[in-house]
């Protein structure tokens, strides 16, 4: 089961659902080249957990795909493992790595900067 629900009830309140998801049951998978993207909704949000592959490069797997210069996507995430590095079109870099918490406005390139995978969470704002 994807989420369990539970049913807690204080005196004189109203009911109230607790609910829980696993990204390691995903809703919904994509598997663009080189990447995972593994997808739940929880609340009306949806939180995705993103596995790039040793060689990923937004300018190489996902430009052909969505087309543009650049990311024009928005990003706020937090690195689980593996180490993301991100490069801004006036040239300012930045790498990411485990336990860190990053914004990447559009307008950007970004790889997986390792020989191992990149794991990240893409945080809805």
């Amino acid at each position: 089961m994807i989420y369990e629900e539970l049913n807690v009830k204080s005196e004189g309140e109203n009911m109230a659902t607790v609910v829980k998801k696993s990204l390691n049951q995903p809703e919904e998978t994509q598997t663009p080249e080189k990447m995972k993207v593994e997808i739940v909704t929880i609340d009306g949000v949806k939180i995705q957990r993103i596995t790039a592959e040793p060689g990923w490069q937004w300018s190489k797997h996902l430009k052909p795909v969505v087309g543009g210069e650049s990311c024009q996507k928005h990003h706020l995430i937090y690195v689980l493992s593996g180490k993301m590095h991100a490069k801004m079109n006036d040239g300012n870099e930045e790498e990411f790595g485990p336990g860190e918490v990053g914004v990447i406005p559009p307008g950007h390139d970004g790889w997986n900067a390792e020989d191992e995978p990149v794991v990240w969470l893409e945080i809805p704002h």
